[in-house]
C-alpha cells in the first residue's frame, strides 16, 4: 500500500470523526438552548400584587382594550400615548386584583336575578335603555329589550348557523365576553364603594365642638425674630443628621427604583443646505404642477407631503401663510415656493365657487363595509333595496326620528332623528356626502353611496355663503439629507468611542466645547426622557448599564444622543446624598431656631425679646382658630395660631419660645372671644361633613389598598 494511500485512509478517519463531534455538539448545544427556552429564560409575568401573579396576555388584553378606547375618542396613539395607556391599564390591572381580593373577602357578588334586572329591568344599564327606548314616549320597552337580548344568548351559545347570523355572532359574543363582565365589574366597584362611603358618621358633638373652635378669636402681641436673621452658612447639616432625620421618618421617603444620565447632543437637523435643495427641487417641479390636469396622478409621479384634497374650503376657514396671494390667483396659476412650517410649498389653485360656510343635515346610513376593518356588513344590493325603502316611507309620511332610530347604522346620530349637527367645512366627511350637502340646496333630499354605504341625507340649513377654493398643495418638508444625519452620526460615534468612562466623557466635553445636560429620576418603565422626547431604547439601556457606562449614540428626534450613566438609586429608602434637598432645609431651620433660643434666652416680657432681638413689638388680632394664617405674617403659623388660644397663656406676660414656621415668636394673649352662630344648623352641617367624608372615602380608597399591598412591576422586562 502506497504512503498517500495510507495517508487518504487515516484522512478519511479523522474527517468521520470530526463530523461526529460536530454532530454531538450542534445537538448538544440545541438541546442546551432549547432547556433555556424551557426552563425561565422567557418568563410571563409583568407584575405581581402581594404574590399574585400578572400574565403578559391579560395585561396586553387591558391594554389592548384601553388603547380602542383612546382610539374611539379620536386620539392617534403613538409612542408617548402608548405609554400613558400601559401606565393607566397597569393601574386598572392592579387595581382590579386589589379589589377582587376585597370583594370575595367581603362576599359581594352579582347574581343572575340582579344581572338580569341590569340588562331588561328597572336598573338596566344606559347602552340598553337607549337602544330599547322610545324617542317619543321616553319608555323603555323591557319586553323587546328581553326578547332581544335572549336571541343573543341562544344564539351566543349555539354559534351561527349561516353567513348572515355570522355579524349577530360577532355582536352576540362581544356582548356577553366583553360588555356583560365590565357591567358586572362596575356594578361590583359601586357596591365596594357605597360600602365604604356608608361608613362614614360624623356624631353630633363632633359638629358642636368643630362650631364652637371656629367661633373664637383671638388677638395677640409677638415679636418675631425671623429664620433669615441666622445665615444658612452658620448651620451644616452633616451626613449622619441626614441619616438620622430619615430613620425617624422613613415612610416619607421612600423611593421607587430610577436611574440618572449625563449626556451630550449632536443636531442633526436640516441645514441651510438642505432646505435650499428642497426649495430647488419644489422650484424644478413648478411648471409640471402648474401643467398638470391630474392632480392625484402628478401628486403620486412627484410625491407629496401633504396629499391632495378633492374639495373646497371656504375663505375664512384657509389658514396658510401665503393665503392672499393664493386668493389673487387665476384658475391654473401657482404661487411659491414658500415657507409653511417645516415645509416648503407651492399652491396651485384649481377652482373657486360660492358655498355655505357651514351645513346642517340629517340622514339614514344602511352600512356596506367597516372601513376600518373590511367587515361586509351588508351585501351592497341588500343596503340599495333597504335605503329605497326608507326613501319611500319618508316620502310617504314617515317619520324621520322613528326611522333613523330603527333602520340607521350611525350609532353617533340615530338616537337624534339623524341629525349630525353643522358642519363646517368638508374636514372629516365623505367624500360624495360634502359635496352634496355644500353643493346642494336647503331642503334638498337624495341618496348618496359613500365607502360607508348609502345615506339618504336631507339638507336642512346652510349659513354664511362665500367664496370657497379648491387649492392643490405640493409640499415636502424640509429633512436633513443623508450627509447631514451622517455627518452628526460621525460626529456622536467618535465622542463616544473617546468617552468610554465618566472621566474620559467630561474630558471629551472641555475638549469639544459640548454642553452636558442632566435627565435624573428615570424610572424603568419611562418612555419619555425630559428635555429629550420619546426614546425607550435609550432608556433600555440605562437599565442594562453600570455607573460609569457611556453609550453608543442613540437617534432621538432630530439629534444624536451619547449618554453617561451617572446613578442608580434602588427600590427603598432613600439615601443621605439623595434625601438632602429635602432634609437639609427642615434640619437648617431647626439649628438656626435653636441658635436664636440660645441668644434671647427667656425675657421676662415682649418688650426684653423685642430689645434682645432687635425686632419690633407687633400686634395681631381677629385670629381664627381654624384658619392657619396670621395677619401680615405671611405664610402659615399654625403654632403660632394654636398658641394663640392656650388657656395657660392668659393673663402671663409672654410665652416661651415658639419655633414657627418664618422664624422664633414670642406671644402675649391680650384677648380671646367667641362670636355666636344662632342660624346654624347642626343637621345640615352633619350632613355635609358626613357627605365630605364619602367622597374622600371614594376618592382614595385605591391609594389606601395599594399602601398595605406589595405590588411589584415588571413590565420594563417587556416593553
Amino acid at each position: 500500500m502506497s504512503i498517500i494511500q495510507q495517508i487518504r485512509e487515516k484522512a478519511a478517519w479523522l474527517v468521520f470523526g470530526l463530523i461526529a463531534l460536530s454532530l454531538i455538539g450542534f445537538l448538544l448545544m440545541d438541546a442546551f438552548v432549547g432547556r433555556s427556552r424551557l426552563f425561565g429564560n422567557k418568563s410571563t409575568v409583568v407584575g405581581t400584587v402581594d404574590g399574585q401573579k400578572i400574565e403578559y396576555n391579560d395585561f396586553e388584553k387591558a391594554v389592548t382594550s384601553l388603547e380602542e378606547r383612546y382610539k374611539a375618542q379620536g386620539f392617534q396613539v403613538n409612542d408617548a400615548v402608548l405609554q400613558n395607556v400601559r401606565d393607566r391599564a397597569w393601574l386598572e390591572v392592579t387595581e382590579e386584583t386589589l379589589l377582587n381580593r376585597e370583594y370575595e373577602s367581603l362576599g359581594l357578588v352579582v347574581s343572575d336575578k340582579e344581572l338580569n334586572d341590569m340588562l331588561v329591568g328597572n336598573d338596566a344599564i344606559p347602552d340598553v335603555k337607549q337602544a330599547f327606548t322610545d324617542p317619543k314616549t321616553g319608555i323603555f320597552d323591557y319586553q323587546t329589550a328581553a326578547a332581544q337580548i335572549n336571541q343573543l344568548r341562544n344564539l351566543y351559545k349555539t354559534g351561527p348557523k349561516n353567513n348572515q347570523d355570522a355579524r349577530r355572532y360577532e355582536m352576540a359574543r362581544e356582548f356577553f365576553e366583553q360588555r356583560v363582565p365590565e357591567v358586572v365589574k362596575l356594578r361590583l366597584k359601586d357596591k365596594y364603594q357605597a360600602l365604604l362611603a356608608n361608613s362614614a358618621y360624623v356624631p353630633k358633638w363632633m359638629v358642636e365642638k368643630t362650631n364652637a373652635d371656629n367661633s373664637q378669636l383671638a388677638a395677640i402681641s409677638y415679636v418675631n425674630t425671623p429664620y433669615f436673621t441666622v445665615a444658612d452658612s452658620a448651620v451644616k447639616i452633616s451626613d449622619a443628621e441626614i441619616q438620622d432625620y430619615i430613620d425617624k421618618h422613613p415612610d416619607q421617603y421612600k423611593q421607587g427604583e430610577t436611574r440618572s444620565i449625563a449626556y451630550v447632543t449632536f443636531n442633526a437637523g436640516p441645514s441651510a443646505a438642505d432646505s435650499s435643495n428642497i426649495k430647488q427641487q419644489l422650484t424644478d417641479l413648478t411648471k409640471d404642477f402648474a401643467k398638470a390636469d391630474d392632480m392625484p396622478v402628478f401628486f403620486g409621479r412627484v410625491g407629496s407631503d401633504q396629499p391632495f384634497f378633492d374639495g373646497y374650503i371656504g375663505k375664512s376657514q384657509i389658514q396658510v401663510p401665503a393665503k392672499d396671494s393664493i386668493f389673487a390667483l387665476k384658475k391654473g396659476e401657482t404661487f411659491g415656493p414658500y415657507l409653511d412650517g417645516g415645509n416648503w410649498t407651492v399652491a396651485k389653485l384649481i377652482d373657486v365657487k360660492t358655498l355655505p360656510d357651514s351645513v346642517r343635515s340629517r340622514h339614514i346610513l344602511i352600512a356596506t363595509t367597516n372601513p376600518r376593518t373590511g367587515e361586509v356588513i351588508n351585501e351592497d344590493s341588500v343596503a340599495k333595496k333597504k335605503i329605497d325603502s326608507v326613501k319611500a316611507l319618508l316620502e310617504n309620511g314617515g317619520n324621520w326620528d322613528s326611522i333613523a332610530l330603527k333602520m340607521s347604522d350611525d350609532p353617533g346620530s340615530k338616537t337624534k332623528g339623524g341629525d349630525i349637527g353643522y358642519q363646517t367645512g368638508a374636514a372629516g366627511l365623505a367624500k360624495e356626502f360634502a359635496d352634496f350637502i355644500f353643493d346642494g340646496k336647503t331642503g334638498e333630499k337624495k341618496i348618496v353611496k359613500t365607502v360607508f354605504g348609502y345615506h339618504y341625507i336631507e339638507i336642512t340649513d346652510q349659513k354664511k355663503f362665500e367664496p370657497a377654493y379648491k387649492v392643490a398643495y405640493l409640499t415636502k418638508k424640509i429633512d436633513p439629507s443623508q450627509e447631514t444625519d451622517q455627518a452628526a452620526s460621525g460626529l456622536a460615534s467618535q465622542f463616544a468611542g473617546e468617552s468610554r468612562d465618566g472621566k474620559a466623557f467630561d474630558e471629551s466635553v472641555q475638549k469639544e466645547h459640548l454642553q452636558k445636560l442632566y435627565a435624573p429620576d428615570i424610572t424603568p418603565t419611562e418612555s419619555t426622557i425630559p428635555g429629550l422626547g420619546s426614546k425607550r431604547e435609550l432608556v433600555k439601556w440605562v437599565y442594562d448599564a453600570e455607573v460609569g457606562n457611556v453609550s453608543e449614540p442613540f437617534s432621538v428626534g432630530d439629534k444624536y444622543v451619547v449618554a453617561l450613566l451617572t446613578e442608580i438609586d434602588k427600590e427603598g429608602t432613600m439615601s443621605p446624598a439623595r434625601a438632602r434637598n429635602q432634609i437639609e432645609p427642615i434640619l437648617r431651620t431647626k439649628k438656626k431656631a435653636e441658635q436664636i433660643v440660645k441668644k434671647l434666652g427667656s425675657p421676662a416680657s415682649l418688650d426684653a425679646a423685642s430689645t434682645a432681638s432687635g425686632q419690633p413689638v407687633e400686634h395681631a388680632d381677629s385670629i381664627l382658630f381654624a384658619s392657619p394664617y396670621i395677619p401680615r405674617m405671611g405664610g402659615q403659623e399654625p403654632k403660632v395660631v394654636g398658641a394663640s388660644f392656650d388657656k395657660q397663656l392668659a393673663g402671663k406676660p409672654i410665652s416661651p419660645a415658639i419655633a414657627g414656621n418664618g422664624g422664633v415668636f414670642f406671644i402675649k394673649v391680650e384677648n380671646v372671644s367667641a362670636t355666636s352662630n344662632p342660624n346654624a344648623d347642626i343637621q345640615q352641617q352633619k350632613m355635609m361633613m358626613e357627605q365630605q367624608l364619602r367622597q374622600m372615602i371614594q376618592s382614595r380608597y385605591s391609594d389606601a389598598l395599594r399602601k398595605v399591598a406589595t405590588i411589584k412591576d415588571y413590565r420594563a422586562k417587556f416593553f
